[in-house]
């Protein structure tokens, strides 16, 4: 069982946060949806305008909330700075649990969200950091990947021939709309979230393939050139890190599949194949409209 709680639900319009608002007002909670961006999220029950770069607006969103989902701002290599003075001001303002987006190639005390993971314990004693590996949505939303495919039939990586346990941004939403209002306290550690397999890029690209009946091939890029194609348009550190993530998923570290969605939220994660049939599906039927 659990009480109605009040969640201001950070990056409310972005992958993971407008799901936790559906979730969260499925189940009879209060979800705050906070965002620089409309439109409001389905089932939010107000919104608030949220920018981690704002402090004069962060008393206001705080107001009557009791918990928070926490999605770092984008591009930003260092987190922290701006989030730490806002999670303090929550916690004295009756916050009392938080559930952090972090991600599965940075654990505690590494760069970016890895120094925000590593306060978190010292704030609140109810807490989780949420580690999902590479979102599935990165190849059906408005990811650059997802570009790729649909202009060009190209996925573009410096990730060899390493394998990811992709996740459906469904699942964590799920994952996170449990531990924000279960009655027992998150459990006070870190979660990595998978989907049921790992992957190779090559292997996705036989899958869309399949999937949508047009070709799509993984085209390998070393990391200079895919840093050098990724600070066109991000800020040098946040490409240089992304770079080094490729980097480490071609030597191995994301080839692991976790249980935790399953445990968490008592059914097992969504394949990448379901999804991309799915959104092929859609995208099928919209063309057929238009």
């Amino acid at each position: 069982m659990t009480g109605h709680h009040t969640v201001l639900v950070t990056g409310a319009t972005g992958t993971t946060g407008s799901r936790v608002v559906a979730r969260l007002a499925a189940g009879g909670h209060t979800a705050v949806a906070a965002s620089r961006r409309t439109p409001l999220p389905t089932g939010a029950a107000r919104a608030v305008r949220f920018d981690w770069y704002d402090p004069a607006g962060h008393g206001a969103a705080l107001y009557g909330a009791d918990r928070l989902y926490l999605v770092p701002p984008i591009g930003d290599p260092d987190p922290a700075a701006v989030m730490l003075p806002f999670l303090r001001q929550a916690r004295a303002a009756g916050v009392r649990r938080a559930v952090l987006l972090g991600s599965s190639a940075i654990p505690a005390g590494g760069p970016g969200v890895g120094q925000v993971h590593a306060a978190l314990p010292g704030l609140f004693d109810e807490w989780a950091v949420l580690r999902p590996s590479w979102f599935m949505q990165n190849f059906t939303g408005d990811h650059l990947h997802a570009g790729s495919i649909r202009s060009e039939g190209v996925i573009r990586t410096a990730t060899g021939t390493g394998r990811v346990g992709f996740v459906d941004a469904d699942d964590i939403a799920a994952v996170a709309a449990r531990l924000l209002t279960n009655a027992s306290a998150p459990p006070a550690t870190d979660l990595v979230l998978t989907g049921p397999q790992a992957l190779s890029h090559d292997e996705v690209a036989t899958l869309f393939t399949e999937a949508t009946g047009h070709p799509v091939r993984h085209l390998p890029l070393t990391p200079e050139q895919l840093r050098g194609r990724l600070s066109a348009t991000l800020p040098e550190g946040f490409a240089n890190l992304l770079t080094d993530l490729d980097q480490a998923i071609a030597a191995g570290s994301e080839d692991r599949v976790t249980d935790t969605v399953e445990r968490i939220t008592g059914r097992p994660p969504r394949a990448l194949r379901e999804v991309v049939e799915e959104w092929a599906a859609a995208a099928s039927t919209a063309r057929r409209k238009s």
